[in-house]
């Protein structure tokens, strides 16, 4: 097994997870197999309870697991499948210790951080790495983890732990076998590019028992080649272990810049992979793999036509909270070949009040609105900004505008539908109201209304789509396929006491749970694209394999539908494991 260590240095958001993501992508091109892991420093069991605002999205995997956004990166550049444990956190960590010593495991020992903590961390990191994450089926070659911020910050107390169980991995496995990408960031002062915070940064990690073997200079500019050589040469490496990594038009160019560089030959020759016996099939499907992913990313950079889409959502202070849903937006605007803008909406500027309050943002919000080409209303929680939604949401369906509604999207679309279509002029949710006359929207009746954490219908499951329904232009992009695979991570669900009569009304339930009971998808049959869907369709979006659901709102957005529907009809069914290619 081979080990790659991305950390990070002089300040935070430097690319890490890309870089991580781009290295593991850069390998899979040689026809290895790669597993990615994420280590994040809080007491958090995982990321299920973490604000948006402050953490980002929550990523949910196939096994149901609420993990780091970075997972999400790993999956969508690499076509990977992780899982719960792929994401270690201090708070998982310091559960199991404490569970194994109440257990009597420790025989009665002192427990300490060092040796006990780490060396649970060393058996966690290797115990997953061999975890097959793809249909090949085979041990994994390559771990690649990404770990918290060193460098500038390798002081911090949560991070202390992390940093030496990687010191002690990595004279545990040895140095053929272990790697370190230091991530740095070189400034522009003027005209000069700043190397001193690098020198630092590396100067820290190494008296931390860390060696890095890799410097990625992160910088808005191309690393002149003085620049390199001082790096090299004052933190004691060679010039092909020093990358540039500057500002480019569209991440997916990251993959191609360091490979320019020869990034992987360096990476090879440092961890001696070529003496890892690769299947033949891999490497052929490598070269494929590297084709497409080209030919994608410069598309992308030479396309003329823009394409707007208006994301109305609660939490678009912090982008992050929808990374997901804009990366897939993304995959989908690069498969029909056009250029998305995205124009980001709180949900609250759309409400009359805040024409009291703030009318400039207010009729602002309504112009990106009524001018976007399509909008798309994702998932939340909470009623805050609601109102806003189900305007957004009247107004694509009564405009004839192409509408894609995820989780709490698709749901306040039904109440919209149900207010407005079906003359139920009370209708609401219980999550907003649980004495509403109309609950259009209920608590589902299994789900645990006292513990939190983890107690929400996550996971990948079935959907199936319903007789009648071929009509569908959601279901025809599915070609031929009766039942579909997507995550869900919900506790809300469509009163199915209310169906008869949202359906009499005009409002098609496309696709239901595997009993016919739970609401899955639906679409209007007489609109050129209205579809709500109560599971996360971006969870499983892939940069060479796009979300069909995204594929077919884009592309009703962007007027190819019928194109795109034919072309990709017969491809293989996103919601099952994703090809290679």
């Amino acid at each position: 097994m081979k080990y790659v260590l991305v950390s990070g240095g002089v300040i935070s958001g430097v690319g890490k997870g890309i870089i991580a993501s781009s290295c593991g992508l850069l390998f899979k091109t040689a026809g290895l197999t790669v597993s990615s892991i994420k280590i994040d420093p809080y007491l958090n069991i995982d990321a299920g309870l973490m604000n948006p605002l402050e953490h980002g999205e929550v990523f949910v995997c196939d096994d149901g697991a609420e993990t780091d956004l970075d997972l999400g990166n790993y999956e969508r550049y690499l076509g990977v499948t992780l899982g719960g444990d792929n994401n270690i956190t201090t708070g998982k960590i310091y559960h199991h210790v404490i569970t194994k010593e109440r257990r009597g495991d420790y025989l009665g020992k002192t427990v300490q951080i060092v040796p006990h903590l780490t060396n649970e961390i060393q058996n966690w990191v290797e115990r997953v790495a061999k975890v097959s994450v793809d249909e090949s089926g085979r041990e994994p070659d390559v771990c690649i983890s990404k770990l918290v911020e060193l460098g500038g910050t390798v002081g911090d107390i949560e991070s202390a732990p992390f940093i030496e169980a990687m010191a002690q991995l990595q004279r545990r496995v040895g140095k053929d076998n272990f790697l370190q990408i230091q991530v740095s960031y070189v400034p522009l002062i003027g005209s000069e590019q700043k190397t001193k915070p690098t020198q630092r940064a590396i100067s820290d990690v190494r008296s931390a028992g860390l060696r890095p073997d890799i410097i990625a200079c992160r910088c808005e500019t191309p690393l002149e080649e003085a620049t390199i050589q001082k790096i090299a040469n004052s933190c004691q490496v060679e010039r092909n272990q020093v990358v540039g990594v500057h500002n480019v038009s569209t991440t997916y160019q990251v993959p191609i810049l360091l490979a320019q560089q020869g990034f992987l030959a360096t990476l090879s020759d440092l961890l001696k992979t070529d003496v890892i016996q690769k299947d033949p099939k891999l490497v052929d499907d490598g070269k494929l793999i590297w084709q497409e992913w080209q030919g994608l990313a410069m598309n992308q950079v030479h396309s003329l036509e823009t394409v707007t889409i208006a994301l109305v959502g609660k939490y678009t202070s912090l982008h992050d909270s929808y990374m997901s849903v804009s990366k897939a937006l993304e995959h989908a605007s690069m498969h029909c070949r056009k250029k998305l803008n995205l124009i980001w909406i709180e949900s609250t500027h759309l409400e009359e009040e805040h024409k009291t309050n703030n009318p400039a943002e207010y009729y602002s919000a309504w112009h990106n609105l009524t001018t976007a080409s399509g909008v798309l209303v994702p998932g939340g929680f909470g009623e805050r900004g609601t109102t806003g939604m189900v305007l957004s949401a009247q107004w694509a369906r009564e405009n004839n505008v192409p509408y894609l509604g995820i989780c709490l999207g698709m749901q306040l679309a039904v109440v919209e539908y149900a207010r407005h279509v079906c003359g139920m002029d009370k209708a609401s949710s219980a999550e907003f109201d649980e004495t509403c006359e109309q609950p259009v929207i209920i608590y589902m009746p299994e789900i645990d209304k006292t513990k939190m954490g983890g107690t929400m219908r996550l996971g990948k499951r079935a959907t199936v789509f319903q007789s009648g329904t071929e009509w569908s232009r959601l279901r025809k992009l599915y070609g031929e396929k009766k039942e579909i695979w997507e995550r869900h991570r919900h506790r809300y669900e469509v009163n199915p006491e209310l169906i008869d009569q949202l359906e009499k009304g005009g409002l098609s339930f496309i696709g239901k749970d595997e009993t016919g009971e739970r609401m899955e998808v639906i679409e209007l049959k007489d609109h050129k694209w209205y579809v709500g869907v109560q599971f996360h369709p971006e969870y499983l979006s892939r940069v060479l394999a796009p979300s069909k659901t995204f594929l077919g709102f884009f592309a009703a957005a962007a007027g190819c539908l019928e194109e795109i529907t034919e072309a990709y009809k017969d491809r293989h069914d996103l919601s099952h494991k994703i090809p290679l290619v």
